[in-house]
């Protein structure tokens, strides 16, 4: 299964870590560092094309983690795994 981040980014959901309101967690000292080094390791990846709503956090081949921006917000990232879940 595959779920569609926006912005033609689709990553497999089995590499799926977390998926995290932005507006939510961005009040969270530990969040808030954990992005901005994230950002400094250059494992986020914008697929927003707007004003980012959520992120979510991947496991990667390559890197230990990469973090996608996202303008959709959780309950519709939520909403398209468990849909993809029940046409099983």
């Amino acid at each position: 299964m595959y779920l569609h981040l926006g912005q033609n980014e689709i990553v497999p959901e089995r590499r799926i870590i977390g998926i995290f309101d932005l507006d939510k967690c961005s009040t969270s000292k530990r969040t808030m560092d954990y992005l901005k080094q994230a950002e400094k390791d250059s494992v986020v990846l914008d697929v927003s094309g707007e004003l980012p709503k959520s992120f979510v956090v991947c496991d990667h081949p390559y890197h230990p983690q990469i973090v996608y921006l996202s303008q959709l917000n959780t309950s519709t990232l939520k909403g398209r795994v468990e849909s993809d879940k029940l046409v099983l």
